[in-house]
């Protein structure tokens, strides 16, 4: 597992643990030690991850091993049909789209995948979107309102790709249309924030009547680096600009950003995969039902986004 700098001493505590077992022949005062030494442990992980300050639930935030859209899509997403391309360009694979059953309702899911390893970041291009992956979440969108089919995205991109190609293939028209068409939809939309939620890149598919967070997980204008780069000439200032930004799921439930904050296990979500992915799957189903009770969805959605940063 990657150790996070600030998760040193929990994983010092458990070397001697695992040295302790190597030498352990049933003697009763190393199996006192060790049952010991694992409660200090623990202790250890819950008071560090319920002090986590803004720029530690970043890391947390970006950690390689997190739950990724496919890690959800593949777990809770029954009969799963990939669809691909944009039908202009070519196909985005920062962009997983589809359509299948989710706990028995039919729905189309579009999630921003990262990838895994080297290879498989790369072939993603590290989750960040081009304008083709936009337009292909856009003609999903098309293809889910013709048939009346809820919209499920899993949100996790550090910010769509600013490359000079994406940019001449119209990368701010292609976020700018996404987002419009998620205005007009005509079904519910529930977008779940499983890691970072960078930027247009990240709103692009979080335009929805629910938008959900898992609790180490955030979601801002822009990255700290990119913020403390602009603020204080130097991204090494990153935490200072974490801090500043409000990107935490703690902070923008409380601004009324977010509706719901999912529990991660702890020590993030990366610890405990089945726990996670059942959390949001139950979380989804919640808030799919309370979206069936909404009279006019386009009107909630609309009112829901123009009520941001509104003082009442």
């Amino acid at each position: 597992m990657i150790i996070l700098d600030f998760e040193k001493p929990i994983f010092e505590l458990d070397a001697k643990i695992q040295e302790l077992k190597k030498i352990n022949t049933g003697d009763l005062s190393i199996v006192e030690e060790i049952k010991r030494l694992e409660n200090k442990q623990k202790k250890m992980l819950k008071q560090i991850y319920s002090e986590l300050t803004p720029w530690q639930k970043v890391q947390v935030a970006r950690h390689p091993e997190r739950p990724k859209a496919e890690d959800y899509i593949n777990n809770l997403i029954d009969d799963f049909i990939p669809l691909s391309g944009d039908r202009v360009f070519g196909d985005d694979l920062a962009i997983t789209a589809g359509i299948g059953k989710f706990k028995g309702m039919s729905v189309a899911v579009l999630g921003q995948e990262k990838g895994k390893n080297t290879e498989d970041r790369i072939k993603h291009n590290f989750g960040m979107p081009h304008p083709e992956g936009y337009r292909k979440a856009y003609r999903i969108m098309d293809l889910a309102d013709k048939f009346k089919l809820p919209l499920i995205t899993f949100i996790d991109t550090a910010g769509a790709y600013p490359g000079i190609g994406a940019e001449e293939r119209g990368q701010a028209e292609a976020i700018a249309k996404s987002i419009e068409r998620s205005l007009q939809f005509q079904c519910p939309i529930i977008a779940i924030i499983i890691g970072e939620g960078g930027s247009g890149g990240a709103i692009a598919l979080a335009v929805a009547n629910y938008v959900l967070m898992l609790e180490n997980s955030i979601y801002s204008v822009i990255s700290p680096e990119g913020c403390a780069s602009i603020l204080y000439r130097n991204s090494e200032k990153a935490s200072e600009a974490a801090n500043a930004l409000k990107l935490t799921a703690q902070d923008l439930f409380k601004f009324n950003i977010i509706d719901k904050i999912i529990d991660e296990p702890l020590g993030g979500a990366h610890r405990d995969f089945e726990f996670t992915i059942k959390q949001v799957g139950e979380n989804i189903k919640t808030y799919l039902i309370n979206a069936q009770n909404i009279d006019n969805l386009k009107e909630h959605r609309c009112n829901k986004f123009l009520d941001v940063g509104r003082v009442k």
